[in-house]
């Protein structure tokens, strides 16, 4: 594979291959420094394969903070050497990534932000302070020290952020550059064209030197791709530019670098094509944007397009992606489904990157490797092919032990094929696949089309061995009276067989991705649809994945009716009566069917406590997301070697 290949930059450094795991937020830092858990979490991919790390950008000045555990930079020199030491022992390359966020930053109780002019962000609102010419100066000199700080630390190299969420971008662009100095105007470039120079003064010639480009801000007169080319090509040729990494996103679109399922992989592509014909050859571009699958790629460099790819999100999913094609096994590669619903850390509450596929990553110093052999391998039965059961099949057998999967349908994937029907969501039976071809391949035996027992569960505890249920959820309880007139199916019925004739009601009081799924495929299918939510916005929590908003536009363009602040009281005669939650007034919606998305019940008819070898996992627990379903199969299985094992 050519994305395989080695690559030597313009500056003499040579890259064991093209395949890069870009920087991103973590919340894995202590403080605002880097800590032992960015080292495992780094050496983790590089020893799986990843030619080039990008360490998670941190701020060059104090003033930003960005989120709550955003590194900043004059704290990460111990960090950077440690996670230098980590990768440059399976020969990858690391370079630290330096930024300001100004207007896009959080003021807090800290400094006011910091931008080129007093243009208010349309998330935060508050007005900035307009740099003057000392803030400037500052700002140069502390990309240098940081730079300077980072070689001096280890790292091959930095990479300069002028991305969706950046103060550089936001110099360079006409939507939050308003100045008329020597800073505005025709000379937007003239500060991101100091902190290149002065970066690449301090850290010498054979350092690599980067630059994070947003070539689409997604806005009416922002950037577009054929301007940031030609000023890309500017910049290398005054800098000194190594690569340059084509993202899109701004102010006005902050999350659209990383979309999620919704968006076609590998979107960037075209203004990727744009930025190599404007580029000199010595200097490479890193193509961005949802590339997720090896063979998308693939196609990138072998077409010259790109000369690098980042594929954050599948390293994420599969820390030894790299190795696993190096091995001639792409067929292995833990798919990304472009879910965002862990990895994606910018939000409220902090939590730690991880992935709904790998519960394990994020969680290296904690998490035991799943290939540790058992001290005492022992007959296994699961019973459920969900999520939950897959895993913990997976897990169980390939530290040894002997495991039979006893799946009640006709296909395992439990749920994840259930959701893959929904709108966006497609990609799940592709981590349904994956789950059940890695059993295949570790011996796992799969019993479909056979409902398990109390007889089963007795048999197996009785000749010592382990049973692990993970039977999955039902449908939870209606609290309103529906009469006659009305047919009412749960999110999966609708999503497993179809919804009957008839305008349709979608109640959602989750607020999370199934209702918004399962409304855009009965809209897609022409059905009229009308969503009834208890928040003020549909699909609330789709805010943590970054998706609420386009989730609402991808709504009213289907033409979706969406009443918010409301919740059934009674169904029947072709109507569902809603009341206000705030204000009690009560109106109606024509509807013939009803789908309920509400919360769900464990499906824990065999659980009779917890005993010697038996315990419970995923919705059968508690009906959760996929990520605590896999999360708890995992655990399960790791747990099969203690003497007790707790329900």
């Amino acid at each position: 594979m050519q994305l395989l290949s080695p690559l030597r930059f313009a500056c003499g450094t040579t890259a064991r291959n093209r395949l890069v795991f870009g920087p991103h937020a973590t919340n894995l830092g202590r403080g605002r420094a880097l800590s032992e858990r960015h080292v495992a979490y780094y050496r983790r991919r590089a020893a799986g394969g990843a030619g080039i790390v990008v360490t998670e950008t941190a701020s060059v000045l104090p003033n930003d903070r960005p989120y709550e555990r955003a590194p900043l930079a004059a704290e990460c020199g111990a960090g950077w050497s440690a996670i230098a030491d980590a990768c440059h022992g399976s020969g990858t390359l690391v370079l630290g990534a330096l930024g300001h966020s100004g207007q896009q930053g959080v003021s807090g109780d800290g400094p006011a932000l910091w931008a080129p002019s007093r243009v208010s962000g349309p998330v935060g609102g508050e007005v900035p302070v307009e740099m003057d010419a000392e803030d400037i100066a500052a700002t140069v000199a502390a990309f240098a020290a940081a730079a300077r700080l980072a070689v001096r630390s280890g790292l091959d190299g930095v990479e300069v952020d002028a991305g969706p969420r950046a103060l550089v971008r936001q110099f360079l662009s006409g939507l939050t550059n308003l100045r008329d100095d020597g800073y505005g105007g025709r000379h937007r470039a003239r500060f991101a064209h100091e902190i290149l120079g002065a970066v690449r003064s301090e850290v010498g010639r054979h350092a690599v030197v980067g630059l994070r480009l947003s070539c689409d801000e997604l806005a009416p007169g922002g950037l577009v791709p054929e301007a940031a080319a030609r000023l890309a090509a500017e910049l290398a040729a005054r800098s000194g530019l190594d690569y340059v990494t084509v993202v899109r996103g701004s102010t006005f679109a902050p999350d659209a670098d990383r979309p999620d399922g919704h968006t076609a992989p590998g979107f960037a592509s075209t203004p990727a094509r744009r930025m190599r014909s404007w580029l000199p050859r010595e200097v490479a571009v890193c193509a961005q944007g949802s590339i997720v699958d090896p063979e998308t790629a693939e196609g990138l460099v072998t077409e010259g397009t790109a000369q690098l790819v980042e594929m954050t999100r599948a390293q994420i999913a599969d820390a030894e992606l790299g190795g696993k094609l190096a091995a001639g096994t792409p067929e292995r590669v833990r798919p990304c489904v472009l879910c965002n619903a862990a990895c994606q850390v910018r939000r409220p509450g902090s939590p730690v990157v991880s992935c709904l596929a790998d519960p394990r990553s994020g969680y290296e110093t904690e998490d035991p490797p799943e290939t540790a052999p058992a001290a005492r391998p022992r007959d296994v039965l699961v019973i459920g092919g969900g999520p939950a059961g897959l895993e913990a099949a997976r897990v169980a057998a390939a530290a040894g032990h002997r495991v039979r999967v006893v799946e009640a349908a006709q296909r395992t994937g439990g749920m994840l094929r259930v959701a893959a029907a929904g709108a966006g969501r497609e990609r799940l039976a592709l981590l349904a696949d994956w789950f059940a071809a890695e059993c295949v391949r570790l011996g796992v035996r799969i019993d479909t089309g056979h409902r398990a027992g109390p007889s089963d569960i007795d048999a197996r505890l009785a000749t010592g061995g382990a049973v692990v249920l993970c039977t999955g959820g039902l449908p939870g309880r209606i609290d309103f009276p529906v009469r006659s007139g009305v047919v009412v199916l749960d999110a999966a019925e609708a999503l497993r067989r179809g919804v009957p004739a008839g305008p349709v009601a979608v109640h959602d009081p989750v607020g999370g991705p199934v209702a918004v799924s399962v409304a855009e495929a009965l809209a897609a299918a022409g059905r009229e649809v009308t969503l009834i939510t208890p928040d003020h916005q549909a699909g609330a929590r789709l805010a943590h994945t970054g998706d609420q908003a386009a989730a609402s536009a991808r709504l009213a363009r289907a033409g979706v009716t969406v009443v918010r602040r409301s919740r059934p009281h009674a169904a029947g005669d072709g109507v569902v009566a809603v009341t206000h939650v705030y204000a009690g007034g009560t109106s109606e919606v024509r509807a013939d069917v009803l789908v309920d998305c509400g919360f769900r019940l464990p499906a824990d008819e065999l659980w009779r406590g917890p005993r010697l070898g038996f315990t419970r996992a995923g919705d059968a627990v508690a009906p959760r997301g996929v990520y605590e379903a896999v999360l708890d199969g995992r655990r399960a299985a790791l747990d099969l070697d203690d003497a007790e094992v707790a329900g």
